[in-house]
């Protein structure tokens, strides 16, 4: 079955993990013990049903009735099967909201119908973009609180459209909703009769995000070499990993890289048995027809269509670290499966993402900071562009003293 991920992303206080909440509810998605548990609580508090109790599950989330960390959940239905992340709605959570949003589908962008397009709109819809969501949700909640209004929502669909137009996405919708009435949720809802469209999980459910992966470029990062040491498989030498865009066949003429090696497949194997083709995201074990050095890190594309390969990249880093980046920092740079050491050539540019500025002057990143980059390898990278390829254009920087990650990149190109 398939599965869409999908990120919910807001200010504070605009409904994100009550929304799940309902989501979860109304499709009868949660357990016996997590309702009697959330009952408990509410009553407890001396209110009504609290839903956001269902992912703010740290103690300091509830007790200053914030989402802090990003919480995943699961459910599914007849249609497809659902990854949620929670996103914090606070400015100094944007590292934990990129972490949420780097593996997603779709976004779920919430407005606070009685407050309209905000800042933290425009850097919930920036961070969407710039990590290329194919797909964004805009969701003007709170419905309830205007009398349904559908001037309301029309007039913040025209704010929200009128800077979108900066934005690098394709796919917009806009649903009114009541996260915590359930209007527009997973029923439709009565009291907007003159809103025409699919309620939310509908819209989730049928969002088409099969062309989302990227199947014209076929790249395999090589995880890990399999030499069985049995008599019966001692001839055997098998790459493991998974695929990362594309598709490979038997017979496909292949390059092994950096080195330049190239071979053909003789065979594809997985859990369940041998393959005549694979494609992302599948983890497979390949076989060549030539014994070569291949190891972990190298990557193997097809011979006709080759990635980038460079020691020197331009990229768009979150910094994530509480010690400042400055220009000639070094950092262990993990992309795909390999590592590498680095150093931060000179920060082109940070972002000022509530206006879309570039500010040339500042050099100096703080926490939750985003900037453009240049960065210098100790050997060559095999990689996408971001925009082509998020799984083989992203990487993040390692800090070698603390082993933390410091900052979470996605690859713009080349250094010219």
């Amino acid at each position: 079955m398939e599965i869409l991920r999908f990120i919910t992303a807001g200010s504070v206080d605009d409904g994100k993990s009550t929304l799940i909440g309902r989501l979860l509810y109304d499709s009868k998605s949660i357990l016996k013990d997590q309702l009697e548990a959330i009952e408990r609580t509410s009553l407890k508090d001396g209110g009504e049903l609290n839903l956001a109790l269902l992912t703010d599950g740290l103690k300091a989330e509830r007790e200053q009735g914030i989402t802090i960390d990003v919480a995943y959940k699961y459910f599914t239905t007849p249609k497809r099967k659902f990854i949620i992340a929670d996103a914090p709605g606070h400015t100094q959570y944007t590292r934990n909201m990129i972490t949420g949003a780097s593996t997603a589908n779709l976004s779920i962008i919430l407005i606070d119908a009685r407050k309209g397009v905000i800042e933290q709109t425009y850097r919930h819809s920036y961070i969407s973009s710039l990590v290329r969501i194919p797909h964004l949700v805009v969701c003007i909640n709170k419905m309830d609180l205007v009398g349904f209004s559908e001037e309301i929502f029309n007039k913040i669909k025209s704010d929200f459209n009128s800077f979108a137009a900066k934005l690098d996405i394709q796919d917009i919708n806009f649903i009114p909703i009541s996260a915590l009435k359930g209007d527009n949720v997973v029923n439709l809802s009565t009291e907007m009769p003159w809103y025409e469209g699919r309620s939310l999980l509908h819209h989730l459910e049928d969002v088409y995000i099969e062309s989302d992966l990227n199947l014209q470029d076929s790249r395999f990062p090589v995880q890990y070499v399999i030499r069985p040491q049995i008599d019966e498989f001692r001839d055997f030498r098998g790459y493991a990993g998974q695929v990362s865009g594309g598709i490979f066949k038997k017979g496909d003429s292949v390059t092994i890289l950096p080195a330049g090696f190239q071979s053909k497949i003789s065979k594809i194997h997985t859990f369940d048995g041998e393959l005549e083709e694979a494609f992302a995201p599948m983890s497979i074990t390949m076989l060549l027809e030539d014994n070569i050095d291949v190891s972990r890190g190298n990557m193997i594309a097809k011979s006709d269509n080759l990635p980038e390969i460079s020691q020197d990249i331009t990229a768009f880093v979150c910094w994530m670290d509480t010690n400042k980046l400055t220009e000639g920092k070094k950092f262990l740079l993990r992309h795909t499966t390999n590592s590498v050491k680095c150093v931060v050539k000179n920060i082109i540019h940070k972002i000022d993402i509530n206006t879309f500025e570039n500010l040339e002057e500042d050099k100096i990143l703080n926490l939750n900071d985003i900037a453009k980059i240049s960065i210098r390898t100790s050997s060559p990278l095999m990689f996408d562009e971001y925009r082509k390829n998020r799984l083989t254009g992203s990487f993040i920087l390692v800090d070698e003293a603390s082993n933390l990650t410091a900052g979470a990149g996605i690859i713009a190109g080349k250094l010219s």
